[in-house]
């Protein structure tokens, strides 16, 4: 049987596209092994959301073709998208596949034009193993990459973790239509879609089924669910927290202008609900966020946040921040030092302005050097460290639940609460999957330490 080397770069959207795509070809009989591994066919999901990002995707072609040169090579995702001829000057590459094109890739590489086995299919589908032979090394690229701009279909994902059925990756939406300055993720996926709720419920009550007891909703912008179809995210999350079998609802990230009052009052009230939003911010400078045109203010996230908190409590609380956008002085990083520093947020996620070429915001002219954006990336991580820090202090003494991973680290077996905590507990207090209650008694700033409540397993 043929063997397929899978990998991944960029966020957990990209992760459940993988794993769909992986799911075609393990119908047609390939057998998965680990990336680096000699393969007959390698599959890599690109990303591209910085110069580094794209950097990577180039290193991980050429490690792929060192490890296995006689593999057959294919490159997908945002950097085969936006840059089709770069990853096509690749010696080796065989095959690069757009956005649109690379949900039916099993199908295309077979010389088909249909989508291939559980893409546009309600749920997840059953085995239905059929061998598909395997393309031939090309003597050139061969590059399907179409226009995204008017593309209306939404393709189903769902990605899970390997070594056990804890936690489920469910996309709901993609594309974007939001044009800040610094991105090209609408050029690299297109406009807002989604599918309706029916069908996104009928995924998870197949992934309940299958034993997953945690359900991540993930996308480029998960707040425009339903934007197209009449629908919203409330609802959705109302008809999802019905779903028998699944005990934990979380939503991968929000925009701060689509955190509504409804949304807000719904994770503080439904049970099934994780106490945890990932808000981006990007920028603590009103001056900043309006070149970068973003829908908020300051004030006006600072206000989402504070009456999150109100709501409850405890919600563990990420941020996404950008340092170094053109024009930022050092005034305005230190307004977003400051207004970090009071916001009660819980850990902070970094990145260094790259340029992307095509935005209006590399093409101003205005760049800051590239050492002040590591400096100024190094003091944000810096306090970013310190409020997890104080955030996980806060958690000793108390006795959470907590679902169990599979994976066992020196020992012991790790997990996360509601609120995203890491927790770890002794191995042999509870089996993976297993949501416990821990009492948590000690922490690094990196994770929690407990102990199980006796009796607590289930």
């Amino acid at each position: 049987m043929p063997t397929i080397a899978l990998t991944t770069l960029g966020c957990k959207l990209n992760f459940a596209e993988t794993s769909s795509l992986g799911k075609q070809f393990f119908d047609r009989g390939f057998t998965p092994v680990d990336f680096g591994a000699p393969a007959d066919l390698t599959l890599i999901n690109t990303c591209s959301v910085t110069a580094h990002a794209d950097r990577e995707c180039r290193q991980l072609i050429r490690r792929s073709l060192r490890a296995s040169p006689g593999s057959v090579v294919v490159v997908t995702g945002c950097y085969a998208q936006l840059r089709p001829e770069e990853v096509a000057s690749i010696e080796g590459v065989d095959f690069v596949v757009g956005t649109r094109e690379k949900h039916a890739i099993a199908s295309l590489l077979a010389g088909g034009a249909g989508a291939g086995p559980g893409i546009g299919n309600a749920q997840p589908p059953a085995e239905s193993p059929s061998h598909t032979p395997l393309p031939p090394k090309q003597a050139h690229p061969r590059v399907h990459v179409g226009a995204i701009d008017d593309t209306v279909e939404f393709a189903p994902a769902w990605t899970t973790e390997a070594g056990g059925r804890t936690r489920a990756f469910l996309k709901v939406q993609d594309g974007c239509d939001y044009s800040c300055t610094f991105c090209t993720i609408p050029a690299a996926r297109g406009s807002s879609r989604s599918q309706p709720i029916p069908a996104t419920v009928a995924q998870a009550e197949a992934l309940a089924a299958q034993g997953y007891r945690e359900i991540v909703l993930t996308g480029v912008n998960v707040g425009d669910y339903g934007k197209r179809t009449g629908e919203g995210l409330l609802p959705l999350l109302e008809a999802l927290a019905a779903v028998r079998g699944i005990e934990r609802l979380r939503v991968s990230s929000i925009e701060p202008n689509l955190l509504t009052d409804g949304i807000i009052r719904f994770i503080a009230s439904a049970g099934v609900m994780c106490r945890h939003v990932h808000v981006p911010l990007q920028s603590g400078a009103n001056e900043i966020l309006r070149a970068m045109r973003r829908r908020y203010t300051a004030e006006r996230y600072a206000e989402r946040i504070r009456t999150l908190l109100a709501h409850v409590p405890d919600c563990g609380i990420g941020v996404d921040v950008i340092v170094g956008f053109p024009g930022e002085t050092h005034g305005h990083f230190r307004e977003t030092c400051a207004f970090l520093a009071d916001l009660p947020v819980t850990y902070l996620h970094v990145f260094a302005y790259s340029e992307r070429p095509g935005t209006s915001a590399a093409d101003s002219g205005a760049a800051v050097d590239p050492g002040v954006r590591a400096e100024r990336s190094a003091i944000l991580r810096a306090i970013g460290l310190r409020k997890k820090a104080e955030f996980y202090r806060r958690m000793i003494g108390k006795t959470v639940p907590v679902l169990l991973e599979a994976d066992e680290e020196g020992g012991c077996r790790c997990g996360f609460t509601g609120n995203y905590v890491r927790v770890a507990v002794d191995a042999g207090e509870a089996p993976a999957n297993a949501i416990v209650d821990v009492a948590i008694a000690a922490t690094d700033g990196e994770r929690c330490t407990g102990s199980v409540a006796p009796g607590s397993v289930r």
